[in-house]
């Protein structure tokens, strides 16, 4: 063990495939990062392609060992962390992908929700499972592409299919076919998961119609695997961490007492408080969910979603080419002292929590002749941070608790204005630490948790260290900004 340094973390997102390496103090030592193709076939379709979500992975990875120069041999472990919902089914032979991997973001769906949840099975669902009839969920997709050619459903009733989320699709690849596993807080995502018994729920699978033979076997979060072939990289390399993106930011926040909340402002905005060991149910349209599983002890979360958080800001630069680069937003919103009666209703993918309105359109409302680039930047930073607003209202309503933090991470969360922005809004403290990559620093703290490379938590405690703290402005009118939104919103929902 004495010449294990390094834990190397495989973050796999929405955009792009990256790898990063951790030293013993938590220490970014090493990045490596691909993007790939975004496929939208159809109006609200999103796809990506699984063969070049592996190909851009292993490429991150190689270049992150080439570029630190660091033997494989000096790697403790290797943890796994991705975007949760997006789902690939692949052929087990072979090895390929009898469809595109449908992306979380996808709403082809919705329109199965919808009759589900007028058939009464909103309820059994959220007791089951902790979250809502959405499209956003796999159990929807895998139906789809089961129910898209009868073949591919006949294959999969014959065994000859897998399906996987991402974490389960890149394990797969990297254990050339031995392991097909998932962790419980990527299974907690399907929309098939029992949050209580911690299994697949065979009543959920009739609903879909899904036959139980193609899903992966689910394990904790933290724990020795398996190991990947070495063939690949030429040493065996054990996998001992597997969690969804946001658990992993919660867990890499540190937030691993009750009541602890942490939001990430990435492609969208995911706001997560941790409830302990307490399923809480939402009486908000929050989900409930399973934050991790360590040692055989489950800890659960409530989570409200935002899907478009920073991809506002991708949109004001690749569409309305208003900015070119997105860090360009902060200085360009600066340039007014407010939004100038700017609303920007930020839905360009629906609604998520606590809407849930898959059809909810976008829109920038209070234009004038004296309206300014700076007043539709200024009101998309302030729409990122009202909607994450409206959700951490919620979640203290369901939990009970008023927290007294907010921990941040994400890229967006390094934008100094927007971070200031929430904490006006929200009348609390922002904490922005050391080091925002909290995604792949969580995954890579339950690897090494799980390979014994730290000890305890007490021990990865130490490690997280804030760097910037954001004070609400007592003289911010926080409450107008939230009216006014109300009100815009109410007229177009």
């Amino acid at each position: 063990m004495n010449n294990k340094k390094y834990v190397l973390s495989i973050d796999a997102g929405t955009t792009s495939s990256r790898a990063i390496l951790f030293d013993k103090k938590g220490q970014q030592v090493g990045i490596a990062q691909h993007e790939f193709s975004q496929i939208f076939p159809q109006k609200s379709w999103v796809e990506h392609d699984p063969m070049e979500i592996w190909e851009t992975q292993l490429r991150a990875i190689n270049d992150v060992l080439d570029q630190t120069n660091i033997n494989v041999k000096e790697i403790d472990s290797i943890g796994i962390t991705n975007q949760r919902e997006t789902t690939v089914i692949w052929d087990k032979k072979t090895g390929k992908p009898v469809y595109n991997a449908i992306v979380w973001q996808d709403r082809r769906t919705a329109s199965v929700c919808n009759d589900l949840s007028k058939n009464g099975l909103n309820e059994l669902f959220q007791n089951k499972t902790g979250l809502i009839l959405d499209a956003y969920f796999s159990g929807t997709k895998i139906k789809w592409i089961l129910d898209s050619d009868k073949q591919i459903r006949s294959r999969a009733e014959n065994g000859e299919l897998f399906f996987g989320t991402i974490d389960t699709w890149l394990i797969w690849n990297l254990t050339n076919g031995k392991l097909h596993v998932t962790d419980c807080s990527n299974a907690s995502r399907t929309l098939l998961f029992n949050i209580h018994n911690m299994d697949w729920d065979e009543e959920l699978l009739q609903v879909f119609d899904i036959p139980k033979k193609i899903l992966p076997k689910i394990v904790s979060s933290s724990g020795n695997f398996g190991c990947v072939d070495s063939s690949i990289f030429g040493a065996e390399l054990p996998i001992c961490g597997i969690a969804g993106d946001q658990q992993a930011a919660l867990f890499g926040q540190m937030c691993v007492e009750p009541g602890d909340v942490k939001n990430t402002y990435g492609t969208g905005c995911f706001c997560m408080m941790n409830t302990g060991d307490n399923p809480i149910k939402s009486n908000n349209k929050m989900l409930t969910t399973v934050a991790w599983n360590i040692n055989g002890k489950t800890t659960y979360a409530i989570e409200g979603s935002v899907f478009i958080g920073g991809a506002l800001i991708q949109w004001l630069r690749d569409e309305l080419n208003i900015i070119e680069n997105s860090s360009d937003i902060e200085d360009l919103a600066k340039t007014v002292k407010d939004s100038g009666g700017v609303t920007f209703i930020s839905a360009l993918s629906g609604l998520g929590a606590p809407y849930w309105n898959p059809d909810a359109q976008g829109a920038i409302i209070g234009l004038t002749r004296d309206t300014k680039k700076g007043h539709i930047a200024r009101a998309a930073l302030e729409a990122i941070a009202i909607r994450s607003s409206e959700i951490f209202i919620e979640m203290q309503k369901d939990a009970k608790i008023k927290f007294s933090q907010l921990k941040v991470d994400g890229g967006a969360s390094n934008n100094d204005l927007l971070m200031q922005i929430q904490s006006n809004l929200l009348g609390t403290l922002v904490v922005r630490p050391r080091i925002t990559e909290t995604t792949a620093l969580g995954i890579a703290f339950l690897s090494g948790l799980g390979s014994g490379f730290w000890k305890s938590i007490d021990d990865l405690k130490s490690i997280w260290i804030a760097q910037k703290e954001f004070q609400p402005d007592p003289n911010f009118n926080g409450r107008k900004i939230m009216e006014n939104w109300k009100l815009r919103i109410s007229n177009l929902n």
